[in-house]
């Protein structure tokens, strides 16, 4: 049997905890930030844990990274 490819943009998204837990980059830190407030912007700067039921869907897509 074949082996699964990886998708590769959902790895650069994602990482593992010690925990197996994933985390992700909030959204929307790209550009039109200078109209936020300061504590919006800290608030974008930490990581946001992934609901589990998203969680699985990230490990089907990378059955290598996550296992």
């Amino acid at each position: 049997m074949p082996k699964i490819k990886t998708h590769k943009a959902t790895v650069k998204r994602f990482k593992k905890t010690g925990k197996n837990n994933l985390t992700q980059r909030k959204a929307g830190q790209d550009h039109f930030n200078s109209h936020e407030s300061g504590n919006t912007t800290r608030q974008k700067r930490k990581d946001i844990s992934v609901d589990k039921t998203f969680a699985k869907t990230v490990k089907i897509l990378t059955p290598y990274n996550y296992n």
